[in-house]
């Protein structure tokens, strides 16, 4: 890095970042402080702000010049402006104070800085079972501060209840399973001991969240001005709220029409709901069936990429097919991935299948498995792996600098995963008309998430309103459907970055391909080498916001 002040500041912001939340750390490879959770106090997380409000001030004083007089390369503007989206997005949501409104806050710290330790297993056993350990012991300090830190006033009952959903999950992981894949019979022991011991803390957490439920009477809705502010100034996008609306809705009518045609073509009927709910019928009979499927079109999509050179598979590169873990299957109702951690020399990825929470009645993993049929689990497989989350996350390990290892957006990651079904499609890899329909409508999916998500977060669609136009425009059935809306009411703007993403994607694709000289000419009959080195170039830069990664990847023109 050229300029010196850049260098250091990004490098002290990431030591900030990693010392306040050394979960995170792990996840991404850095294992000295594998032993602590983070502090989740309230002095903590007001401290992390005022971090984030130092670290964009130093930021945005560094300009395109360096005080040698010497211009900033790419790459550093690039590392830079994306430290600056990242920390203005803190900045926007800071004052909502989710910390006070959501129990996943305190919960999820403990369950995924247990579960990547085991997942990635970049240190000895005994090291691992050690830091589980630690981190177990800290369970209480995690739990008071949750109990401190929630307030009724702010917090809404089904946020509530979610996180208290999330925090059963959590004791069944840390009482139960945490310990059960450790090889030694005396760590094994401590390490169950230590989750007994841990799991009573737990418990006091679900009791508290089951007396808040009834006293809680906040939002989750995140208003008009700061989603929009979200959207300009953290992604980058043109777009505020109301526009990103009628842009979702624009994509409903016209994928309306599309399907309506395919499904004339695929079973003779041109309603496509009533097509998509009969062919959901054929689905596999269980749990484990349905982790074979995944796995076998997870193999297929990998191998069409090798045959027709559509992307650059990078060296030593694999994906997991397992079901999801037991502490997720409450809060999150479809298919997941976990990343190799980007600072170890480990490549391979876990693509999560969507299992049903603990204590389910057959009806209703009978239901999820209907979401995950047999038409639809090919255009999954690909968003998850093959060239979707899991590829793009190995190219992004291999190419990318320190800070674009760490910092991503889901406008570009959930908008890659979507474009990399657009693109398996228009070179063939679907088999029949029929995986293509649930193709298109895993789009309009989609786009009936940015109307809803939107429509929550602007305070003119209710709960219940929302599962109803999730099941009647993404023929999604109830318990998926209330599941996905949990979701949005808990993660604003994340439910919006899937086909907003793609589209911004596919327009720079096209700019692109402009510059390449095939203006005008249709992505099916562009040079395979091409494309290759557009998905390699854009995707190689990191998970950037999308107006940064259009100037990433026109740069490897230059």
């Amino acid at each position: 890095m050229s300029n010196p002040i850049l260098a250091s500041t990004l490098h002290d912001l990431l030591d900030a970042d990693f010392a306040a939340s050394p979960t995170t750390a792990s996840s991404v490879g850095l294992t000295d402080d594998d032993d602590r959770l983070d502090d989740l106090s309230a002095d903590a997380v007001r401290r992390r702000d005022e971090d984030a409000a130092r670290f964009l001030g130093k930021l945005e004083r560094i300009g395109d010049i360096g005080p040698d007089g010497e211009a900033l390369s790419v790459d550093d503007a690039l590392d830079r402006d994306v430290a600056i989206a990242v920390l203005r997005g803190r900045m926007i949501v800071a004052p909502f104070e989710g910390w006070r409104r959501d129990p996943v806050t305190y919960s999820g710290p403990v369950t995924s800085g247990l579960f990547t330790l085991f997942l990635n297993r970049l240190r000895p056993e005994a090291d691992l079972v050690d830091a589980a350990i630690s981190r177990l012991s800290q369970v209480g300090d995690a739990v008071d501060a949750g109990i401190a830190n929630l307030d009724p006033a702010l917090a809404h009952p089904l946020i509530v209840e979610r996180g208290m959903n999330a925090a059963k999950g959590a004791t069944r992981y840390v009482r139960d399973l945490v310990w059960a894949d450790v090889e030694d019979d005396g760590r094994r022991t401590r390490l169950r001991e230590a989750g007994e011991s841990a799991a009573p803390h737990l418990e006091r957490w679900v009791a508290h969240l089951q007396g808040l439920v009834g006293r809680a009477h906040g939002t989750w809705q995140l208003g008009e001005e700061r989603y929009s502010r979200v959207l300009q100034e953290r992604e980058t996008l043109g777009d505020d709220a109301r526009a990103l609306r009628d842009r979702g809705r624009a994509e409903l009518d016209r994928l309306d029409g599309e399907m309506s045609a395919l499904a004339k073509d695929a079973a003779g009927n041109a309603d496509y709901v009533e097509v998509l709910r009969t062919d959901d019928e054929r689905h596999p009979p269980t749990e484990q069936a349905m982790l074979d499927t995944y796995a076998d079109w997870t193999a297929r999509a990998r191998a069409f990429l090798a045959e027709t050179g559509l992307v650059t598979l990078p060296p030593g590169e694999s994906c997991a097919v397992v079901p999801s873990a037991v502490f997720q299957r409450p809060i999150l109702g479809v298919a997941s991935y976990s990343s190799p951690p980007a600072f170890s020399d480990r490549w391979k990825g876990h693509f999560f299948v969507p299992f049903a929470p603990d204590g389910a009645s057959e009806q209703e993993i009978q239901a999820r498995l209907s979401n995950n049929s047999y038409g639809s689990i090919p255009t999954t497989a690909v968003h998850e792996t093959y060239p979707g989350h899991h590829w793009h996350m190995v190219m992004r390990k291999a190419g990318a600098s320190d800070i674009r290892r760490v910092y991503s957006t889901p406008y570009f990651s959930e908008g890659w995963a979507l474009y990399a079904e657009r693109v398996m499609r228009e070179r063939g890899f679907f088999e029949d008309p029929i995986q293509e329909l649930h193709h298109l409508n895993a789009t309009l999916f989609r786009a009936a998430r940015i109307v809803v998500d939107t429509s929550l977060h602007l305070g003119e669609m209710s709960f219940d309103e929302a599962v109803a136009f999730m099941m009647d425009r993404a023929a999604m059935p109830e318990p998926v459907a209330k599941a996905e809306v949990g979701r949005y009411c808990s993660w604003p703007t994340q439910a919006s970055s899937y086909l907003t993403g793609c589209l911004e994607i596919l327009a720079i694709r096209e700019r692109y391909l402009a510059a390449r000289g095939f203006d005008g000419v249709s992505p099916r009959d562009v040079p395979i080498e091409v494309l290759r080195d557009f998905h390699d170039g854009i995707t190689s830069s990191g998970a950037l916001p999308l107006g940064l990664a259009e100037r990433a990847v026109m740069a490897t023109l230059a």
